[in-house]
């Protein structure tokens, strides 16, 4: 009777927990169509969306905890719940960097600016295909495939590098564009943070397969 009702509560966490996916990853790439079609009222979706993952956020952390707290799991389901946990911080700060960009996006009226910095338009389509495989990765407990995902993140790093350099040559071209590169210089940097918190996804996928975060056994 226990473990039925424990089963339960688990599958209700994984429901919620699917649905804050599908939001995240509607969010980012809603960001992406925004860039690059400076569509402003999709911007402010993504601003008002914010607070539907942050609800769902909570909800799912009070499930977690309530699982904890009244069902006592066994070190396998204390995974589980363990990496909800820890994932759903993550997509919530993925939420929160969406819609950061989304606040930059309205601030950038100048026509073609979204052109200006073609890099940023690269780092957005890593950071969409990150979220969408590493979450991929965790529905199917694919640890090979969380690992592939992990190391994406060097090419990420890669093309922050590259818009860094971008801003450079921009500034030298055209002093009178002050605030325009300091938003591109944040976008880069919201969507660099993205893969990073893709990472953490990833680590804690290879924690709820081996119970090791960074080689060290923790459950």
């Amino acid at each position: 009777m226990l473990r039925s009702q424990f089963d339960q509560e688990l599958n209700r966490m994984h429901v919620d927990l699917d649905r804050m996916c599908h939001l995240v990853v509607c969010a980012i790439e809603n960001c992406v169509t925004a860039f690059k079609e400076q569509d402003y009222e999709l911007a402010k979706d993504i601003i008002r969306g914010d607070k539907q993952i942050n609800d769902v956020e909570r909800s799912i952390e009070a499930e977690c905890l309530s699982l904890i707290l009244k069902q006592q799991p066994v070190a396998s389901d204390l995974r589980d719940v363990s990496t909800a946990l820890k994932v759903v911080t993550d997509l919530e700060r993925i939420g929160d960097q969406s819609a950061d960009i989304a606040e930059l996006i309205l601030e950038m009226q100048e026509v073609d600016s979204f052109l200006m910095i073609g890099h940023i338009q690269e780092m957005a389509k890593v950071a969409t295909k990150m979220v969408k495989e590493s979450l991929d990765a965790f529905h199917h407990h694919d640890l090979k495939h969380a690992l592939k995902v992990k190391d994406m993140d060097q090419e990420m790093d890669r093309l922050f590098e590259k818009v860094r350099a971008d801003i450079v040559q921009m500034i030298k071209e055209s002093k009178d564009k002050g605030d325009l590169t300091i938003n591109f210089l944040m976008i880069g940097k919201y969507f660099e943070r993205i893969g990073d918190h893709v990472v953490n996804i990833c680590e804690w996928i290879e924690f709820n397969q081996t119970g090791k975060l960074n080689n060290q056994r923790l459950i």
